[in-house]
């Protein structure tokens, strides 16, 4: 898996999460325009990215809005 430099690089829904993932500014920005405005991380799902090496962005942004849908 190819590092991803998780401040610089361009954020797709194609990017793989990978070990080396970080929440960073450009993540959030990622996420907010995938998932809206109302775009927070939470400890769980934070935990949740940790978790999820080799899924993808857009099943993080899916995870996401379905957690939303739950509330």
């Amino acid at each position: 898996m190819s590092n991803v430099d998780w401040h610089k690089n361009t954020i797709e829904d194609s990017t793989l999460i990978t070990a080396t993932y970080k929440n960073t500014q450009n993540v959030r920005r990622y996420f907010k325009a995938k998932c809206g405005e109302d775009f927070k991380f939470d400890r769980d799902f934070m935990q949740w990215m940790q978790d999820s090496e080799g899924l993808t962005m857009r099943d993080a942004a899916q995870e996401w809005l379905q957690r939303q849908e739950q509330k």
